[in-house]
C-alpha cells in the first residue's frame, strides 16, 4: 500500500515520459512533474533523513516551505545541495541524491541518534560541550563540524552563468494565484507597466490544483486564458520560476529567477539564474496562505503530509497519496480534499475533525466516516505510515491507513511585508498572524490579507489593482470573471496547539527535529521569549526559516506561559524568504570579473597617447607615457615631471570621488563633516578640507567647491570615494536628519583632467570662453565655464596637486576624450605632454602633498602640520572632542617631515625605518618610517616623506634609513617636507 500514479487527471503530459535517477536507482516520471511528485508516483515515500535524529522523512508539502525532501541535484560543478524536491522540475536525465545519511537512505547508521534522544533535548549542546574544557578543540568542535549541515557542496567550479539586472514598473504583483492574476490583468488592461512574478514553474498558484470552475471553465483553463492575455500586453512582463526574496528601501524588491534550473544541459549563452532588482511604484503581495501542520505523535512519518499538498499532488500531478487515506483537520479545507480523493477513486478511511460541531459548508457530502471532536494523537510506522491512533473523549481507536492529510489552519504568507520594520499582529478572528494594514508601497490582497475563497480573492485582486494604479493616474475598469462554481471557503477555526493522548514524538520543526517537549523545556529553563526559544531549541532556524513551525511553536509557548500568541509575538522576518544561491548573488562578479573593471572617460585618450596602465583599486589608471627611445619607466617619468615644471602636462584625474551636496543646510553639513570651516566659503571658491573619523584621526582629504549658495561639489581620494559617500549618507540620515541636505555620487558623470604647468593658462584660455587671468580667476577659484564658443559647459577649478600653476577641468563624461584631444593639439606649440600617476607622485612628493600613504589611519591634523585646520575654537565637528585626548597631543607623536640622502647617489625605499644616527638597527630604536619616496629629477636625488617622532622639531638632523628586508642602510637628513617652491610663488602667478 503506497502512493501511485492515477490513470487519468492532472496537468502532466502522459505522452512524454522522463527518465531520472534517485540515489542511483532509475525512475520514470512525466513532463510537468516536480521531482517530489515523480517520486511519489513511483511509490518512493522515503526521501530524506532529519538533521538531529536521522528519522525517516517523506515529502510534507508541495511548495517552498518543504522541510523534509531536501536533495542534492546534479553532478560535478552543477551539484546543488539542499534543493527542495517540491520546487525542482523534473527533466530528462535528472540526477538526485538524498542527504544526511550513511551508508544509504534506507539503512542510515545515524538513526541510532533516536536512541540517544533523551540526552539530546533542547539546549543539550550548551550543557554538554562546556566540560571538560580540553575536550572542545580535541573532540567536541571536530565532531560538531563534521555533523553540521545537510547536503555537501561540490569542490568543482560551477560552469554556468549568472547575471543581475534591474527592472522598473508601476505595479509589481507577487504571486500568480487568483488574486495576483486578477490584479495583474486589471492593471495591465489599464495600461500600467506591470511585472507579475511567481516562484513556481507554472503560473497559476493554487488554481492549478483547484477543481472549481470560473466563468464556466476549469480553474487551470482560466489560468491559461488569463496568462495568454497578459503575455499579449506589451506593458506586462510575466516571470515564472521567480521568487521575491526581499523588500528594500526605495520600494526595491529582490527576486531570483531560475532561468535554466529545469534543464540538464543549460545553454552557455543564457544564465541559469538571474537576480532581479525591481523598482516598483506600488506592489501587491498576493502570496496566499500556508497551511499549518498539526502537532501529534509521529507526525513526521513518511505518508503524513499537508492536506493542501495532498490535493495538489492529486489534482495537479495526478498522483494519489496512498490507497487508504485519513484526514485530520481543524477547519473545512480538509473536506475539499475528501471530495477530490473520492472523485479520484481513492479510499477514504475517515475524516477526523477537531471541532465538535464541524461543518463542511456543502463541500463534502460523501460516505466517509467523520469523527467530530476527535484528534489524531499518534501515527505509527517506520519508513512509511501504517496506522494512526484516533483519540476522542478519552478513548482511542487505531485505524490502518497508508496516508494521512493534516490541516491545522492557514497562516498568511506575509514575510515580505514585515521585512522593513513591520511586525505581524495576532488575530483571534483569523487564528493567524496578519499584517493589519497595507504598508507604504506594498499592499496585501487575497489570502495574504485573510481573504478566503476564489470568488473573494478574484474580487480583492481587482479592487486592489484599481485603487493602486488609479493613484498613479491610470483609469482602470473593473474586471469581471464570471461566477465561481465549487468554491471552497474554509472559515477560520480555533487552533489546536496541544493534542491530547500523545505518546510519540510530536514534531514542530521537522528540519531541526524540534518537538513539543523542547518548547516546554525552554520555558521551564527561562528561555520562553520567542527569540530566546528560537535559539535555544533551534526552531525555525534552518533553510525554511520556520515557515511551517513558527506559528505552532508560538502557540505552544503561549500555552506554556499562560498568555496569548499576541503577547508572545514572532521572531524577526528578514531577507531571504527562501535560500538564494551564492551564484545569483555574485552574478558576473567572479574570476577576473570579481570586481568590475572601471575605465576612466579618458581611458581611450590615454591609450592613444601610449599609456602604460596600472590597476589601482577598481580603476585602470595611466601610469606613464613612454616615448620612442626611452628604455625604462624612470626615463618616461622623469621627462613627464620635468615637462610639467617647464611647460605643461595633462593628467587624467577622473577617478577622484565626486559628490554633489545640495540643500539649504549643505554649508552647515559640510562645516560639521570637515574639521576646518566651510560655513562661510564664498560662492565661486574652493577649499581644501580634512575629514576626521569619530576618534579624531584623519579619514580623508580633498577639495570642496561652492558653485551656488546651496550647491557644493566635493572631491575625495580615489580609494575612499565609496567610503566617504557612505559616511556622508550616515551623517545625513542618522546623525543630523533634521538638516536639509541631499547627496549624490557623480564620479561617473564627469571626465576630469588636470592641466598643470606655467603654460597651462595659455593653453586652457584657448577653449574657455571666460577670462581666466589671475585677476579674474585666482588660486582656489571654482565655477562653471563655457567652452568652445558656447558649445559645451564644464566646471573649472584652479587647484594644484603639483605645486605649479594648475587647473582641473571637468566636462560631461561623454566629451572627455574629445576635450583632452583638443587640449593636447592646442598644447603642442607649448610643449605639452601627457603624464601619469607616477609623475604625479613625483610632483606631489616634491611639493610635500600627502596622500593615504601618510593619511594611514594613525595621524591627526597636527601630525601633518594641519593643526590650524582643526581649531578648538571652531564649532563642533566630527572628531573634535576625541582630538582632545592626551595621547593625540603627545609631543612624541610621529609628525610629517621630508627626507633626503646625504649622498645624492644613494637612495632609499618607502617603508624603510628611520633610526637616530649611530643607533643600532633594531625595531626598539625605530623613530618612524618612510611613507612615500621617489627620485626627483629637479632635486637630483631620491626624496621622501616620513612620519617621525617629534619630526617637526628635527629638521636638519642626520638619521639612518634602514631597510631590514633588503639589508639597506642610507645616511640621510630630515628636512622640511616641501622640497619645491616652499613660498608657493608658482601657484598664484
Amino acid at each position: 500500500m503506497t502512493s501511485y500514479r492515477l490513470t487519468k487527471g492532472g496537468l502532466v503530459d502522459r505522452s512524454k515520459p522522463l527518465s531520472f535517477t534517485f540515489d542511483g536507482k532509475r525512475f520514470v516520471g512525466l513532463e510537468g512533474d516536480s521531482l517530489a511528485s515523480a517520486l511519489l508516483a513511483n511509490g518512493q515515500l522515503l526521501m530524506g533523513r532529519s538533521f538531529k535524529y536521522h528519522r525517516p522523512r517523506g515529502v510534507l508539502t508541495a511548495g517552498a516551505a518543504e522541510p523534509n525532501a531536501l536533495m542534492t541535484i546534479g553532478e560535478g560543478g552543477r551539484t546543488e545541495p539542499n534543493t527542495r524536491a517540491t520546487m525542482q522540475e523534473l527533466y530528462q536525465g535528472l540526477v538526485a541524491q538524498s542527504q544526511n545519511r550513511w551508508p544509504s537512505l534506507d539503512h542510515d547508521i545515524g538513526a541510532l541518534n533516536s536512541l540517544l534522544s533523551p540526552f539530546l533535548s533542547a539546549g543539550f549542546y550548551y550543557k554538554t560541550f562546556m566540560w571538560p574544557a580540553a575536550f572542545w578543540e580535541k573532540l567536541y568542535e571536530p565532531f560538531i563540524r563534521k555533523a553540521a549541515g545537510l547536503g555537501k557542496a561540490s569542490y568543482e567550479a560551477d560552469p554556468d552563468r549568472y547575471e543581475k539586472c534591474w527592472a522598473h514598473c508601476d505595479l509589481l504583483v507577487i504571486g500568480s494565484g487568483a488574486t495576483g492574476l486578477a490584479a495583474a490583468l486589471t492593471a495591465g488592461r489599464a495600461g500600467a507597466r506591470v511585472i507579475l512574478i511567481d516562484e513556481n514553474a507554472t503560473i497559476g498558484g493554487g488554481l492549478l490544483a483547484e477543481t472549481a470552475t470560473i466563468g464556466g471553465i476549469s480553474a487551470p483553463d482560466f489560468v491559461s486564458r488569463t496568462l495568454a492575455e497578459l503575455e499579449s500586453l506589451p506593458n506586462v512582463q510575466v516571470l515564472a520560476r521567480t521568487t521575491g526574496f526581499g523588500w528594500y528601501d526605495g520600494n526595491v524588491f529582490g527576486a531570483v529567477q531560475r532561468v535554466q534550473k529545469h534543464v540538464r544541459d543549460p545553454r552557455p549563452e543564457v544564465p541559469v539564474e538571474r537576480l532581479w532588482r525591481i523598482a516598483a511604484k506600488q506592489a501587491i503581495l498576493a502570496t496566499g496562505a500556508e497551511e499549518r501542520p498539526l502537532v501529534f505523535g509521529g507526525n513526521d512519518i513518511p505518508g503524513v503530509m499537508m492536506a493542501g499538498a495532498m490535493r495538489t499532488y492529486l489534482n495537479r500531478y495526478g498522483v494519489a497519496p496512498g490507497q487508504k487515506v485519513a484526514i485530520f483537520t481543524t477547519n473545512d479545507s480538509g473536506y475539499a480534499l475528501a471530495r477530490d480523493l473520492e472523485a479520484a477513486g481513492v479510499k477514504l478511511a475517515a475524516i477526523i475533525d477537531s471541532r465538535v460541531a464541524g461543518a463542511s459548508n456543502g463541500v463534502y457530502s460523501g460516505p466517509a466516516r467523520i469523527v467530530r471532536g476527535g484528534f489524531v494523537s499518534d501515527a505509527e510506522g517506520g519508513k512509511a505510515l501504517s496506522s494512526i491512533t484516533v483519540f476522542k473523549d478519552g478513548q482511542t481507536e487505531k485505524l490502518a491507513v497508508d496516508a494521512l492529510a493534516m490541516s491545522g489552519g492557514l497562516s498568511p504568507v506575509i514575510h515580505l511585508a514585515c521585512q522593513r520594520g513591520g511586525r505581524p499582529e495576532w488575530s483571534d478572528t483569523h487564528a493567524a498572524f496578519i499584517v493589519a494594514e497595507d504598508r507604504k508601497g506594498l499592499s496585501l490582497a487575497g489570502a495574504a490579507a485573510t481573504v478566503n475563497g476564489l470568488s473573494a480573492c478574484l474580487e480583492a485582486g481587482v479592487a486592489k489593482a484599481i485603487h493602486l494604479v488609479g493613484g498613479l493616474g491610470f483609469n482602470a475598469e473593473r474586471t469581471v470573471f464570471g461566477a465561481v462554481e465549487g468554491d471552497v471557503i474554509p472559515a477560520a477555526a480555533k487552533p489546536v496547539w496541544n493534542i491530547p493522548g500523545i505518546k510519540g514524538k510530536a514534531f514542530i520543526d521537522y528540519q531541526n527535529d524540534v518537538h513539543r517537549k523542547d518548547i516546554g523545556l525552554a520555558v521551564r529553563e527561562g528561555y520562553g521569549h520567542v527569540e530566546l526559544a528560537k535559539r535555544y531549541t533551534t526552531n525555525g532556524m534552518a533553510t525554511d526559516q520556520g515557515k511551517l513551525s513558527n506559528v505552532n511553536a508560538i502557540g505552544l509557548l503561549a500555552e506554556a506561559r499562560g498568555i496569548s500568541p499576541a503577547d508572545v509575538g514572532t521572531t524577526t522576518f528578514r531577507p531571504f524568504y527562501t535560500p538564494v544561491s551564492f551564484g545569483a548573488l555574485a552574478g558576473t562578479s567572479h574570476g577576473k570579473h570579481f570586481q568590475p573593471v572601471r575605465q576612466s572617460p579618458l581611458h581611450n585618450w590615454a591609450k592613444k597617447n601610449g599609456a602604460q596602465f596600472v590597476e589601482t583599486g577598481l580603476w585602470y589608471r595611466s601610469s606613464w607615457f613612454p616615448r620612442s627611445g626611452e628604455k625604462t619607466w624612470r626615463e618616461s617619468v622623469d621627462r613627464e615631471a620635468k615637462t610639467v615644471r617647464l611647460n605643461a602636462g595633462l593628467c587624467d584625474v577622473s577617478m577622484l570621488g565626486k559628490i554633489e551636496i545640495t540643500g539649504k543646510d549643505a554649508a552647515e553639513f559640510l562645516n560639521r563633516v570637515y574639521s576646518n570651516a566651510f560655513l562661510k566659503l564664498p560662492v565661486g571658491r574652493a577649499r581644501y578640507g580634512l575629514m576626521l573619523r569619530e576618534d579624531g584621526f584623519i579619514y580623508d582629504d580633498g577639495t570642496t567647491s561652492r558653485l551656488e549658495e546651496n550647491r557644493f561639489f566635493m572631491t575625495t581620494t580615489t580609494a575612499y570615494a565609496a567610503g566617504v559617500m557612505n559616511h556622508l549618507e550616515f551623517c545625513a540620515q542618522a546623525l543630523w536628519p533634521d538638516l536639509d541636505v541631499r547627496l549624490a555620487s557623480v564620479t561617473d558623470q564627469w571626465a576630469q583632467m588636470a592641466l598643470a604647468g606655467p603654460k597651462s593658462r595659455a593653453i586652457l584660455q584657448t577653449i574657455v570662453d571666460e577670462d581666466i587671468s589671475n585677476e579674474a580667476f585666482p588660486f582656489l577659484g571654482a565655477k562653471e565655464v563655457s567652452l568652445f564658443g558656447g558649445k559645451l559647459t564644464g566646471r573649472l577649478f584652479r587647484i594644484s596637486f603639483s605645486g605649479e600653476l594648475a587647473y582641473e577641468l571637468a566636462v560631461p563624461a561623454g566629451y572627455g576624450e574629445s576635450v583632452a584631444d583638443a587640449l593636447m593639439e592646442i598644447g603642442k606649440e607649448h610643449g605639452i605632454c601627457a603624464y601619469g600617476v607616477e609623475a604625479l607622485g613625483v610632483l606631489r612628493i616634491e611639493k610635500g602633498h600627502v596622500t593615504h600613504n601618510e593619511i594611514n589611519g594613525t595621524v591627526v591634523p597636527a601630525d601633518l602640520g594641519f593643526a590650524r585646520m582643526a581649531s578648538a575654537t571652531k564649532a563642533d565637528f566630527i572628531g573634535k572632542r576625541m582630538l582632545e585626548r592626551e595621547g593625540l597631543n603627545d609631543p612624541n607623536r610621529h609628525q610629517l617631515v621630508g627626507v633626503r640622502p646625504l649622498d645624492p647617489a644613494t637612495s632609499f625605499r618607502s617603508g624603510s625605518h628611520i633610526l637616530e644616527k649611530g643607533a643600532a638597527a633594531t625595531l626598539e630604536n625605530d623613530q618612524g618610517h618612510i611613507s612615500s619616496s621617489c627620485y626627483s629629477p629637479h632635486i637630483g636625488s631620491t626624496i621622501g616623506l616620513a612620519l617621525v617622532k617629534r619630526g617637526a622639531s628635527r629638521h636638519g638632523e642626520e638619521v639612518l634609513v634602514w631597510n631590514g628586508l633588503r639589508n639597506e642602510y642610507t645616511p640621510a637628513r630630515l628636512c622640511d617636507p616641501v622640497f619645491f617652491d616652499p613660498a608657493n610663488e608658482k601657484l598664484k602667478v
